[in-house]
């Protein structure tokens, strides 16, 4: 199947192009990028991108729109470009997104495939009322995407409370979204509407499919986001209060948390893996980055703590938006 990525030149953008170098499903075909860089062939723009993609010609997104001829469209564009890009393609593609556009559509699900994937029913929803050939499918911010793999085997022991303190790395502020000068010798104890999309996204992601939309899990989730001076790879300090279970089946859940190994997709990783003192530089890049490493568990009776990283730029966005095209295609979405 034919893909474009849209956005190809920006940080996610550049993590799909990687992470679709060899795919075997999709196929890369058109790299979408500004104005300033149509015309110019990928490998000029982007020094370390895959041999097999250096030669392609970027072309703008005014020109894509005019033909896209494409099977699929990973999107890494802002959201302010968002909204009405992919409504218009998808009326006759799929869309697989890391825009926050569409997030909170009844209709469009906020997947992460370990965690929700029977959100996926939602397409059907959009086609029926949208008349839609194609779809969008959503991926969450990349913290929440990280904090929903390590709540999701806990769901099992009755979820009352998630307060979760971030410490996120300065590439999820995007090339320019933060100056050196403001992150050296220094914590940033805000990053504007972070956490609103921690708390809202989060429960819509553990929530329940009823009818035409997604009713919210119904826990509350409380967050501080922070900005860290590490490169890559988000960290998180979580607190949950249980309805019942130990310790040790906790961490048993965690342990054997691997609902997409049946499957057979070609970028699946075992997604949470347990380490007593998870690290965003020695451990980010486990399972080629979709991995979420966990630990530091603690706590008794109905209160517990722990810590959890993950790559922020491929499983917390481009790679997590990869596994859920891969698993749409799989139970014949696509």
């Amino acid at each position: 199947m034919n893909v474009a990525v849209l956005g190809a030149t920006g940080m996610v953008g550049r993590t799909f192009v990687r992470l679709l170098a060899g795919h075997p499903w999709f196929r890369l075909e058109k790299l979408v990028a500004s104005e300033r860089s149509a015309g110019r062939r990928y490998g000029e723009l982007v020094d370390d991108s895959p041999e097999e993609f250096r030669d392609i010609e970027v072309v703008s997104l005014k020109e894509f729109l005019k033909d896209p001829d494409v099977g699929l469209v990973f999107n890494a564009l802002p959201a302010s470009l968002s909204l009405e890009v992919e409504e218009r393609l998808a009326e006759e593609i799929p869309v697989f997104t890391n825009a926050r556009a569409h997030r909170y559509d009844e209709d469009v699900p906020i997947l992460v495939p370990e965690v929700n994937p029977g959100h996926l029913k939602l397409i059907e929803t959009q086609r029926e009322k949208r008349g839609w050939d194609g779809f969008i499918v959503t991926n969450p911010n990349c913290s929440t995407a990280v904090l929903t793999v390590s709540l999701a085997p806990l769901m099992e022991f009755g979820i009352g409370r998630v307060h979760v303190a971030t410490m996120q790395a300065i590439s999820g502020a995007g090339f320019s979204g933060l100056s050196a000068l403001a992150i050296q010798d220094n914590v940033v104890p805000l990053i504007r509407g972070e956490e609103w999309k921690i708390e809202t996204e989060s429960r819509k992601i553990l929530g329940r499919l009823r009818g035409e939309g997604i009713e919210p899990a119904p826990f509350e989730v409380s967050a501080i986001a922070t900005r860290v001076p590490v490169l890559h790879g988000h960290t998180e300090a979580v607190f949950i209060e249980l309805e019942r279970g130990s310790a040790d089946e906790i961490r048993g859940a965690f342990e054997s948390f691997d609902p997409l190994a049946k499957f057979g997709l070609p970028s699946y990783e075992r997604p949470l893996v347990y380490t007593n003192v998870p690290q965003p530089r020695l451990h980010r890049d486990r399972g080629r980055g979709f991995t979420v490493t966990v630990g530091r568990l603690e706590g008794s009776g109905s209160f517990f703590k722990y810590v959890v990283t993950g790559h922020n730029l491929v499983r917390g966005a481009a790679g997590g938006s990869l596994l859920n095209a891969e698993l749409a295609k799989r139970l014949g979405y696509i």
